[in-house]
């Protein structure tokens, strides 16, 4: 799978949409049977992922299942499993023990999980765990609604929309546990659909802390996120130079370059950039 800067959600009881959605540009698309499909459609829908899934399909398509406590995820996985998705997004996970319950609902499916890791207050605490499931998982990803209405808060965002404290630390974590598990970090959604200039200023904030992508609520957010996580020119005129240094001193723990120390830490990073601008 190519790397994911994008992954647009869509309800899977609307099959007139997966079309669009998949021509949106989007690197993945997430049909989701959970949280935008009410309980009387859920059975429409999980009719309607089997349908696409067994189609030829361009784009790799995740499937949202309901959470693990809910009676509905051994339905939506019999009608995805059989399509081979790509991914299935597992929402209220709670560390290493939903992924490897999940895994053994799958009976012996080997497809890439996700997770949303932070929907619940004791899923905070299991987020180091993921490391000892690494090899299971597509990427890690939070939210920020789930959390703060099963803790009785008010909300997650300050009047200016900045995540509260408590949700500013609850992402740190996330994107830490996803580091640590090597795999990729990906940043929640961005609510406001109509606000460009809102979305680009938060994906160049994902981008600066060490996310590699987020998931999207509708196509039109695709170009501003893909162009938000794509190196700049001057960011890989830098990652070059740093390269070319190392190179030709391949021995040196640390170097000047236009009058900055540069060491081992800048050339990961350098690498990182260059890995990412393709």
């Amino acid at each position: 799978m190519t790397a994911l800067r994008s992954l647009l959600f869509v309800p899977a009881d609307r099959p007139e949409r997966f079309a669009k959605a998949a021509a949106s540009g989007a690197d993945a698309i997430i049909l989701d049977l959970e949280d935008s499909v009410a309980f009387d459609r859920k059975q429409a829908g999980r009719d309607a992922v089997a349908q696409w899934l067994a189609g030829d399909r361009d784009v790799p398509t995740f499937v949202r299942v309901n959470p693990l406590d809910g009676g509905m995820t051994q339905a939506d996985l019999a009608a995805a499993l059989p399509g081979r998705p790509d991914g299935i997004m597992l929402p209220k996970a709670e560390g290493a023990a939903s992924i490897d319950a999940l895994i053994a609902m799958m009976d012996g499916a080997s497809i890439p999980i996700m997770p949303i890791a932070t929907e619940t207050p004791a899923a905070i605490f299991q987020l180091g765990s993921y490391a000892s499931v690494a090899g299971h998982l597509a990427g890690l990803t939070w939210g920020a609604e789930d959390l703060p209405a099963a803790i009785g808060a008010l909300t997650s965002r300050e009047e200016d929309g900045r995540y509260t404290p408590p949700y500013e630390m609850v992402r740190s974590l996330t994107l830490f546990a996803a580091h640590a598990a090597r795999t990729p970090a990906i940043e929640t959604v961005y609510p406001h659909v109509d606000d460009a200039d809102g979305l680009a200023a938060y994906v160049a904030r994902a981008k600066r802390d060490g996310f590699v992508g987020m998931m999207a609520i509708h196509p039109r957010q695709i170009d501003i996120i893909h162009q938000g996580f794509m190196p700049s020119a001057a960011e890989i005129a830098r990652a070059r130079a740093i390269v070319e240094a190392f190179a030709a001193s391949p021995g040196a723990g640390a170097l000047m370059l236009n009058g900055h120390m540069i060491d081992r830490p800048h050339l990961v990073q350098a690498q990182r950039i260059l890995d990412r601008a393709g």
